[in-house]
């Protein structure tokens, strides 16, 4: 080898590893839009099975108004939780305002189930003794106000920007798969076609079934600290629905928080709830998850964790709600690589179990 051609080689390897660094960190820079992206996508993705069906079934319905449709009926759907929950929660918010005063007089004296905790935890004696450090944080509260009212207005922005990305992913989806498909031979591009039908269904299945489970999970919680007269159930409940989106962890986070303070209301309110989450969480891991994920995201339990683990460690809370159907999509894409190798796929695409391959040709 000449020194022209080490010389053409290196460079070539230097040229790699800018490119390399270069796009690291435009991807870290731009690492809020593209997280923007990833979730318009996902939400893309599970409508726009929707779409498709309103735009096959109904002849006469333009593409842009099947999605205008589906959207708005799902912003409905949205609007229509979020009423639902925070109805409750401004009523609870009000009623803990009114009780405050005389929940810090019974902590104060030492009555009542928080009052008697804080007693007997010496909870009084810390906020005496520490009272400088408590007052210096407290007037410190003030100080990110800015910085929350810059993250509120990002958060909206964002979930203005997800909106408009998902609205117009599903809306030129065709033109985009159809001119996609196209740069690949026939045979190819309907094996791309079959593949991506499935992970769609993967990630179609995987949002609305967490979403099922999660407002199964809220729902059950409210109703028996409503039954239990816990204070604030509502608001509980909203925590724990919310918490339990996060796989595996989710419902745990939100069952500390129930059964504290179902605790702090009596001793008896607290071991039922306890005893709700041990037989809730064994209904949810043992009968819910199955029968909804079972014909969409097919993961065996180590391969969950492992995805999660590697998804929080990557990504935090986004990653860990992104994990089991980034595991499921490739898991299907070496499922179809395993398919083609040893024989040939079955005409429809499915996912699951029950997906096999035909015995090679004679």
């Amino acid at each position: 080898m000449d020194n022209r051609t080490v010389a053409r080689c290196t460079m070539v390897v230097i040229g790699l590893v800018l490119a390399t660094v270069l796009l690291l960190t435009l991807a870290y820079e731009t690492r809020r839009v593209l997280t923007w992206i990833v979730i318009a996508v996902f939400f893309a993705v599970a409508l726009h099975p929707a779409v498709s069906l309103l735009d096959r079934r109904i002849g006469w319905m333009r593409r842009w108004l099947a999605t205008l449709l589906v959207f708005l009926l799902a912003f409905a759907f949205i609007a229509g939780l979020v009423t639902v929950f925070v109805i409750p929660l401004v009523r609870e918010g009000t009623q803990l305002a009114d009780d405050l005063p005389a929940l810090i007089a019974d902590i104060r004296a030492g009555r009542g189930p928080v009052g008697d905790l804080a007693e007997r935890f010496h909870v009084l004696d810390y906020a005496q003794s520490h009272s400088a450090q408590i007052r210096g944080y407290l007037s410190g509260l003030g100080a990110p106000t800015l910085a929350a009212l810059q993250g509120a207005a990002t958060g909206v922005a964002g979930a203005l920007t997800v909106f408009v990305l998902s609205y117009l992913m599903v809306l030129e989806a065709p033109k985009v798969i159809s001119g996609f498909l196209a740069l690949f031979p026939e045979h190819r591009a309907e094996r791309i076609r079959r593949v991506s039908h499935d992970c769609a269904r993967t990630v179609t299945g995987y949002i609305t079934g967490n979403l099922l489970i999660s407002l199964i999970c809220g729902l059950l919680t409210y109703l028996v600290l409503a039954v239990l007269g816990v204070p604030f159930a509502g608001l509980i409940a909203l925590f724990v629905g919310l918490a339990d989106l996060i796989p595996l962890v989710g419902a745990t986070l939100g069952a500390v928080v129930a059964v504290l303070a179902a605790f702090t209301d009596s001793v008896v309110s607290g071991l039922v709830v306890l005893a709700f989450f041990v037989l809730y969480q064994q209904l949810e891991n043992h009968l819910l998850q199955p029968l909804i994920f079972a014909r969409t995201v097919q993961l065996n339990p180590l391969t969950v964790l492992l995805a999660i683990l590697i998804g929080v460690e990557l990504a935090g809370i986004l990653g860990a709600l992104l994990a089991i159907p980034v595991a499921g999509i490739l898991q299907i894409i070496a499922r179809d690589i395993w398919d083609t190798r040893r024989g040939r796929l079955k005409p429809e695409p499915t996912v699951g179990e029950d997906r096999t391959t035909a015995p090679d040709p004679a």
